[in-house]
């Protein structure tokens, strides 16, 4: 049976082990929001390269459209699209690296949970 100490050492470990799987999932779906986003300007973007040079462009403010320079709605489409991939890759490193923590964590509560099964019968044998 394990000692209390490692009841708290394995609860603790478990706890640690949790809390990464679920900053995963939110890592994860940060990311996903943020390709989601990549996909929407991309979109917006090719539609700009159809336009002609004198075709008006509106921008969504509020309740209110305003009209919009053609030259920086496209520059604002390419800075939002260059400042969202930097964004996926920050993300993407950081999700390795919750990754990489999770996998430790793992082997820490196996090895934890090997060592008391070990212990077991030492104990039932004294």
């Amino acid at each position: 049976m394990a000692t209390p100490e490692q009841q708290k050492q394995l609860q603790a470990l478990s706890d640690e082990y949790t809390n990464l799987q679920t900053e995963l999932q939110t890592t994860i779906a940060a990311r996903q929001k943020l390709e989601s986003q990549q996909q929407e300007n991309k979109s917006v973007q090719k539609e700009f390269s159809t336009l002609s040079e004198d075709a008006n462009i509106y921008k969504l403010v509020g309740p209110v459209l305003l009209k919009q320079d053609t030259t920086e709605a496209k520059s604002t489409v390419e800075g939002r699209l260059d400042f969202i991939e930097k964004e996926i890759k920050r993300i993407e490193k950081q999700i390795t690296d919750i990754q990489q923590k999770s996998e430790e964590k793992k082997m820490e509560v196996f090895q934890l949970q090997t060592q008391i099964q070990q212990s077991q019968p030492e104990a039932q044998a004294a």
